[in-house]
């Protein structure tokens, strides 16, 4: 809160969902592996072909968070919101875990 009194500029509250990125020998592997990731809920997920047929398969979560707090150094949202954002934020983290 002290550093928020003090900012004079926008403050965001962001917390970046899990992400996991895989090398992956075979497409096929690539593909059953993102069958997983989709069927154990990480609906972002995908696979990318790079240049020389590298092949990456990324889990990612969906559970991002991405707040604004303040505007030109003006507070808009109370404490008892930010300690609020802060715990859904943590319980984020543990289904993150």
């Amino acid at each position: 809160m002290a550093a928020l009194e003090k900012a004079t500029g926008d403050v965001v509250f962001k917390f970046e969902p899990f992400v996991l990125h895989v090398l992956c020998r075979e497409l096929q592997d690539a593909q059953l592996l993102h069958s997983v990731a989709i069927d154990s809920g990480f609906r972002n997920s995908g696979i990318t072909v790079g240049r020389g047929g590298k092949i990456t398969m990324a889990v990612r979560s969906t559970h991002c968070l991405e707040v604004p707090l303040s505007h030109k150094g003006r507070l808009m949202v109370s404490e008892e919101y930010i300690e609020f954002l802060v715990h859904v934020a943590n319980q984020k983290m543990e289904e993150n875990i």
